[in-house]
């Protein structure tokens, strides 16, 4: 099912896809033959739940599940195929290799995307389930592409700039928040400037994703910390949304080769 406009994503967690990739998204989703594919290892079932959210009944990745399809629906464009891996939160790097590796191979044979997207090897915040699917997702593209068929043309990674990170950091500290340490799991980690070799300026659609990104409610802390409860308040956080950095992990990027603004760019 290749085609240049079939774009997969693989992540961990719900929220996970909410950022990174969700204004590439909307830009491309009347273009003919776009399909959007997006794999979760986990349901997130695991994770901590935002202080202000009501008393859970249910199991959390339950909750989680539910507010992933509503982002998707607030933001406007849902994927095509969306799969669950089912694997508990917080185990993907106990899970063989090869399991994991077949597991999203298999999708991706089935698809034959010709663009690929997941965590680099810092997981963006280093946790280790970012890390463990993004290693596994890498190791599936390779074996694909390599196999003579079609599609796996380019494999991204999702990430920070250096100099953005810095900006943000200062930021912190003037509001007398605890600055990132890129050391310490949970919080973000940038990358050189000269390693993004993409920046899709997607400020034209910044607020549906942070109409995606508000649904994520159990996650707001961790998310999008200070996000005000209505979007139509929050100028300040489509700012910070209107551009979506990436590594080119494959095919190599030599060295001063001009930054790309779409994921798709040059594959035609």
């Amino acid at each position: 099912m290749g085609g240049s406009h079939v774009l997969a994503l693989v992540v961990a967690h719900p929220d996970d896809d909410a950022y990174g990739l969700a204004g590439t998204v909307a830009l491309h989703e009347r273009d003919p033959g776009f399909r959007f594919v997006l794999i979760h290892a986990t349901d997130g079932g695991a994770g901590g739940v935002d202080p202000a959210y009501p008393p859970l009944n249910e199991p959390l990745g339950q909750v989680r599940r539910r507010e992933m399809e509503a982002a998707w629906t607030a933001h406007g464009r849902p994927p095509d195929r969306h799969e669950w891996l089912d694997y508990d939160d917080g185990t993907l790097s106990d899970v063989p290799r090869t399991e994991l590796v077949e597991r999203i191979g298999g999708i991706l044979a089935q698809e034959r995307p010709d663009v690929v997207a997941t965590f680099g090897p810092d997981g963006i915040t280093g946790h280790p389930d970012h890390i463990a699917v993004g290693a596994a997702t890498d190791a599936a593209f390779e074996l694909l592409r390599t196999d003579g068929g079609p599609g796996l043309r380019r494999l991204l990674h999702g990430a920070m700039r250096r100099s953005t990170w810095e900006r943000w950091n200062r930021g912190r500290i003037r509001h007398g928040l605890e600055p990132w340490n890129e050391a310490r799991v949970y919080d973000l980690r940038p990358v050189p400037d000269e390693l993004i070799g993409i920046e899709v300026d997607v400020r034209s659609v910044a607020g549906r994703v942070v109409a995606g990104l508000m649904e994520h409610r159990t996650q707001r802390y961790a998310v999008s910390p200070g996000v005000p409860s209505d979007a139509q308040e929050d100028a300040g956080w489509s700012r910070t949304s209107g551009a979506e950095p990436l590594v080119i992990a494959w095919p190599p990027r030599p060295p001063g080769a001009p930054v790309l603004g779409d994921v798709f760019e040059g594959l035609d």
